[in-house]
C-alpha cells in the first residue's frame, strides 16, 4: 500500500539527487517520495564508519536489492574503514550525538559532495536524516560544510521524518523483509550503553 503522496521539491526544481543512503530501511521511503515527486535519486552508499565488513556488505546488498527492484542506480563507494577510523581518532568515548557523529557525518557527506561534483549532479541529500536517533542539527552542519567546499553542488536539509515517511518506512521494512540493522554502524556505536 502506497502511502499518501508528500509534496517535495529539490532545490533549483532539479530532477536528479544523489541521495547519500546508509541503508535500505532508511532510504526506502525516501526513495518511494522521490520517485512519486518526479525526482531520480541516485543512491550512493558511502559508508566507511560500518563495521565489520561482513555488515557493510549486508547492508550494501539490501540497498542493492531495493535500487533493483526500482530501476535505480547504485553507486558503492570504497569501503575504507581505516581511513574513518583515522578520521574520528580521539573521539572512540564520545556518546551517540557528540562530536564523533559530527565527524562521521562531514566525512561521508563531503565525499558525497565530491563525486556529485565529478559527476555533474548539482544537489545532494542524505538518509541520515530520517533517523531519529540522529542529531538533524549535526547532519544539516555537515551537508553545509560539504556543499561550502564542492561549490557546484547544493545540500538538500529535508527533514525525511516526516509528512508519513517514518510510517511509510516501517510498511515497506515489512514487504521486502529488509534486514534492519540495531545500530548505527560503526563499533564505538554497539556498545551496551548507547542507543542507535
Amino acid at each position: 500500500m502506497k502511502s499518501k503522496k508528500l509534496e517535495i521539491k529539490a532545490p533549483g526544481d532539479v530532477k536528479e539527487v544523489l541521495l547519500h543512503t546508509c541503508c535500505a530501511p532508511c532510504s526506502s521511503a525516501i526513495i518511494e517520495c522521490m520517485m512519486q515527486n518526479g525526482i531520480t535519486p541516485i543512491i550512493f552508499y558511502c559508508n566507511p564508519n560500518i563495521y565489520p565488513l561482513e555488515e557493510y556488505n549486508i547492508r550494501k546488498d539490501e540497498c542493492t536489492r531495493y535500487a533493483k527492484s526500482l530501476g535505480l542506480e547504485i553507486i558503492d563507494s570504497d569501503y575504507d574503514h581505516e581511513a574513518w577510523l583515522e578520521e574520528v581518532r580521539g573521539m572512540e568515548e564520545e556518546p551517540e550525538r557528540g562530536g564523533r557523529c559530527l565527524k562521521c557525518f562531514k566525512f561521508r557527506l563531503l565525499e558525497t559532495a565530491r563525486y556529485a561534483q565529478e559527476r555533474g549532479v548539482r544537489v545532494i541529500t542524505t538518509t541520515l536524516a530520517s533517523s531519529r536517533w540522529k542529531s538533524l542539527e549535526q547532519i544539516e552542519a555537515a551537508g553545509r560544510y560539504a556543499e561550502s567546499k564542492y561549490p557546484d553542488v547544493t545540500y538538500w536539509a529535508q527533514n525525511w521524518r516526516k509528512g508519513g515517511l517514518s510510517e511509510r518506512r516501517i510498511e515497506i521494512i515489512k514487504e521486502y523483509n529488509f534486514y534492519n540493522q540495531r545500530y548505527c554502524g560503526c563499533e564505538f556505536s554497539c556498545r551496551p550503553t548507547s542507543q542507535s
